[in-house]
């Protein structure tokens, strides 16, 4: 379906979906790295420059919220630190962004309450669900947008925008795929919790949309006790062609021995982005032939070559949103005027933008649409066996 436009958004495909390119191309970024985890046995990055105080340089003023201090430190300052960055490769265009502590005095609302008083025309973050639901209505209150960094939709809507990864899009293009593929019969393996009730939700429906048959669910508890009955239970329901374990890469390789143990050698293992960040996975034979989708690596892996060498440590996988909302903020930039409020409709273009995790489009909902990869799991590594699409519809 073609892209509703209106006077004054993006004119060029091209220059929509090449800014990260340019952004990075123009910083120097060249040699490509294996892919980044999270470094949870490295210290915090360094702190960048951090802005205080209400700029009187005529800039346009956003607000960047995220733990620098605290148990999530490292993350979020890895996300200030990348959204820094992407400020610096491309001139800033016009655009201030001051950080904010949620972790602070106060928390997140005393950050909010801050950032407003230093007139801050939009909200980037915060981080955690907990979070943006403190922030969402004091923003809202002074017509303030919130695009944050959280991949729970049930904070999204009414002002309040979601750049997170969120399982339920991975669920539906991994199923897809397998579909395609052939398998018919579905079954699933589920943690208990609010993850495992969305991807159970996430999962029936992408089932029904391929037309497939859900055979059996299966959830379990955090133990390894639980997981070998609920898999001891779905191999007595019959048989079926792929299997979604909706899990960290660690409870899968113990699932995935279980159920080839018990006789289910043939079907096709299906993961979730969680498995994005473990190569390591591809030491078990359990789990070759294991499929999954995710934001594709290229181009972090290129921003992590570039953040290694200013902080002189690895970024944190979601430091890539940082970066990508900086981004979206310059483009939009161009069409945002110091003495106006943020131009909201910028963020509705149904043709989409593109960063460092590929392209992405908020919908209706304000939950990011994004163009996800399908890699498999081989004895020498993740290959890609169907690409993200460059774009949406145009």
């Amino acid at each position: 379906m073609a892209s509703q436009r209106h006077p004054g958004q993006r004119h060029s495909v091209l220059f929509r979906f090449g800014i990260v390119f340019m952004a990075l191309t123009l910083a120097g970024c060249e040699a490509i790295l294996p892919r980044s985890g999270r470094p949870d046995d490295r210290p915090p990055p360094t702190q960048p420059d951090i802005t205080t105080g209400i700029p009187e340089d005529g800039l346009r003023r956003v607000a960047l919220l995220v733990p620098t201090s605290g148990n999530n430190s490292g993350v979020g300052q890895s996300i200030a630190n990348a959204a820094n960055m992407a400020i610096l490769d491309t001139g800033g265009e016009g655009v201030r962004i001051t950080t904010y502590d949620t972790a602070g005095s106060g928390g997140a609302r005393n950050a909010a309450n801050r950032a407003l008083a230093d007139g801050s025309r939009l909200i980037l973050g915060p981080l955690l669900a907990d979070n943006v639901r403190v922030t969402a209505p004091v923003a809202r209150s002074a017509g303030v947008p919130v695009i944050a960094f959280s991949n729970d939709t049930s904070v999204a809507g009414n002002g309040t925008y979601l750049m997170g990864f969120t399982p339920a899009q991975s669920i539906a293009r991994v199923t897809s795929y397998a579909a395609g593929e052939g398998a018919r019969r579905f079954a699933a393996l589920i943690p208990e919790g609010l993850y495992g009730q969305r991807a159970s939700a996430a999962f029936a429906e992408a089932v029904r949309a391929n037309g497939g048959t859900l055979v059996a669910t299966r959830t379990y508890a955090r133990s390894r006790r639980s997981l070998q009955l609920a898999v001891t239970q779905l191999n007595g329901e019959g048989e079926f062609d792929a299997v979604l374990i909706a899990d960290s890469g660690s409870t899968a390789r113990q699932a995935a021995q279980m159920l080839r143990d018990r006789g289910a050698t043939e079907a096709q293992i299906l993961g979730t982005e969680l498995w994005n960040n473990q190569p390591d996975l591809a030491r078990d034979p359990a789990m070759h032939g294991a499929l999954f989708a995710s934001v594709s690596d290229r181009m972090f892996n290129t921003l992590t070559d570039r953040y290694r060498s200013r902080f002189s440590s690895d970024p944190y996988r979601l430091s890539s949103l940082g970066y990508d909302a900086a981004l979206l903020v310059v483009r939009i930039a161009r069409e945002w005027s110091i003495d106006r409020p943020f131009p909201l409709r910028e963020l509705r273009d149904t043709g989409g933008f593109s960063g460092v995790d590929g392209a992405f489009r908020f919908g209706q909902d304000g939950v990011a649409e994004r163009a996800l990869e399908v890699q498999q799991i081989r004895p020498s590594g993740f290959t890609v066996v169907s690409p993200a699409p460059s774009g949406f519809g145009g």
